[in-house]
């Protein structure tokens, strides 16, 4: 989260970023093998909504939530399984670095690794792009991009309506 920009409680009360319209399942976080085996230590989380997957000798997992929606309706939503009616139910360990720099994005755009900022982020749309791009480079950039080279399973392509920051 960007705790520069954004400020917990209006997370808490929006959580758009934690459910996914069928439009925007390739949104959903990929879980490091450090998450999924922080996850699986936890009784009280249900591992077994994670799809684990290899790429390269590297595992990481996503959620499938294609076959839980109940209606043909594009703008229906459906939550994170790690959503509660309290917030999210992963500590840091656990959580996805997808979550924990929502509503930045690593995505790869002309074969270069760029941090992006989400459209769908309701405060960011209308906060300073300025100040985000400051902050991001100051607090954030470095440590996601070296993130992003040990972990190339968490580039997401690049999308046109995303802002390079």
């Amino acid at each position: 989260m960007l705790s520069g920009i954004l400020k917990k409680e209006e997370c808490a009360a929006c959580r758009f970023c934690c459910s996914f319209k069928k439009t925007s399942l390739w949104e959903t976080p990929v879980f490091t093998k450090e998450n999924i085996d922080a996850i699986k230590k936890d009784e009280s989380l249900k591992s077994d909504s994670l799809n684990e997957s290899e790429n390269g000798g590297l595992i990481f997992a996503t959620y499938d939530l294609s076959g839980l929606y109940k209606t043909c309706d594009p703008n229906e939503e459906i939550p994170c399984p790690f959503l509660s009616e309290t917030g999210c139910l992963l500590n840091d360990e656990q959580k996805p670095i997808d979550c924990k720099i929502w509503p930045v994005r690593i995505m790869r755009k002309d074969s270069k690794t760029v941090l992006a900022l989400s459209p769908s982020c309701p405060v960011c749309n209308i906060s300073d792009m300025d100040k985000i791009k400051k902050y991001v480079d100051e607090t954030i950039r470095k440590d996601i991009t070296e993130y992003a080279k040990d972990h190339p399973y968490l580039i997401k392509e690049f999308r046109s309506e995303y802002t390079i920051i």
